[in-house]
């Protein structure tokens, strides 16, 4: 059976940032192995994502068109793929209107069969 794995916003970051060089080197060579050699599936959640997208802004000073761009790099490498699948990758295309979180918490409540509340009028529309 193939085994599936989750990962954490630390590998994310480390994934788009590259820092420290030779910890970044280990987390790729760790995720290449469990993915071509041993046929593993590797995850990334909204919830990760999102964290990822703010902590490189907030510590690395990466512009959110940069962050998003990044994260599109990132979930198309062929390491790693986002848990709710294309939708996100849409959602990290997208510009105006809603922002990537709340694009991103909108297509988890989408998935639950839930509808969205919000007294956000950017998110509204």
């Amino acid at each position: 059976m193939r085994r599936r794995f989750g990962i954490d916003t630390s590998i994310l970051v480390r994934l788009l940032t590259g820092e420290p060089r030779e910890e970044f080197l280990d987390c790729v060579a760790g995720l290449i192995r469990l993915v071509e050699q041993e046929g593993s599936e590797i995850f990334a959640s909204n919830q990760v994502i999102g964290e990822a997208y703010v902590a490189v802004q907030h510590h690395y000073r990466v512009s959110k068109p940069e962050a998003r761009a990044g994260l599109l790099d990132v979930l198309r490498s062929g390491l790693l793929s986002p848990l709710n699948g294309h939708a996100v990758l849409t959602a990290l295309e997208a510009s105006g209107g809603a922002g990537l979180l709340d694009r991103l918490i909108a297509d988890d409540y989408t998935r639950a069969g839930l509808t969205v509340l919000t007294l956000d009028r950017r998110w509204r529309r």
